[in-house]
């Protein structure tokens, strides 16, 4: 039975914390770690997320919640420390605002998994899937934009961040020694999934594509809120990945693309 690490990130992050929390009590799948990895809030988010772990703990739908609260140096620390301390066999980021779109999303995530495992019995390196936007109240806007390729690779992003973060279902032992470059403020998370992806390739490992909605994205986030920064720190990343030639003349195309748009 695959088991799930789910990571949340959390600072001072009371006001769409609730949705995330009732989302994940609410999958069906029973194998399920939790961890919640907070700033050391000064909100109300600690006391939801341990009335919310006392609930967990006290009921029989084989969740496990794990709490960690401590200052940290920012959303990428977090997450790698969710990434060290996760023990599952993949590891997704669910972070506060955003939400699985069905109570039975892990559930077949977990039946495409194992439909796909390899001769071998080892598992995709990767899972991943399609993602909507939601706003502030958790109500559907639109499927985000850029939508997943049939076939996923390495090379992929060269076209943008073709799979939402959070709909990236990362094989734990890959990804645990790939942990995310803090030099990154805002997009650290494109650099590690492409790092993934070249790691999956070099191990001859597959990306499979799940082929359903498996995120409920919050419009509004960090690299909303800091757009110009995270474009030029995604053509940083694009540059170090593919080289100068390639990112320039993609980038040129999707000016001219965004004028007839």
């Amino acid at each position: 039975m695959v088991k799930f690490s789910v990571v949340t990130i959390t600072y001072n992050a009371a006001a769409v914390l609730q949705r995330t929390l009732d989302s994940v009590a609410r999958q069906t799948y029973a194998d399920v770690e939790h961890l919640i990895i907070d700033g050391a809030s000064t909100d109300s988010t600690l006391s939801m997320v341990q009335q919310y772990k006392a609930q967990s703990d006290s009921s029989d739908n084989g969740h496990k919640v794990i709490v960690r609260s401590e200052p940290d140096e920012g959303i990428y620390d977090a997450m790698n420390k969710g990434l060290t301390q996760a023990s599952g066999d993949y590891i997704l980021y669910m972070n506060a605002g955003d939400c699985f779109p069905a109570a039975d999303t892990l559930e077949q995530v977990a039946r495409r998994c194992h439909l796909n495992e390899l001769p071998t019995g080892e598992l995709p390196a990767v899972l991943y899937g399609n993602t909507d936007i939601v706003d502030a109240e958790g109500r559907f806007l639109h499927p985000r934009r850029l939508q997943p390729p049939v076939k996923l690779t390495w090379r992929s992003f060269r076209h943008g961040m073709l799979v939402c973060h959070q709909a990236f279902y990362a094989r734990t032992d890959v990804a645990k020694n790939l942990q995310y470059d803090t030099q990154y403020k805002y997009s650290a998370d494109v650099d590690w999934c492409i790092r993934v992806m070249r790691e999956a390739d070099r191990l001859s490992l597959p990306l499979y594509n799940i082929g359903i909605v498996v995120a409920n994205y919050l419009e509004e986030g960090t690299t909303t809120r800091h757009h110009r920064d995270s474009l030029r720190e995604r053509y940083r990343i694009m540059v170090h990945h593919y080289g100068h030639v390639s990112t320039f003349l993609m980038h040129c195309w999707f000016a001219v693309r965004g004028l007839f748009a």
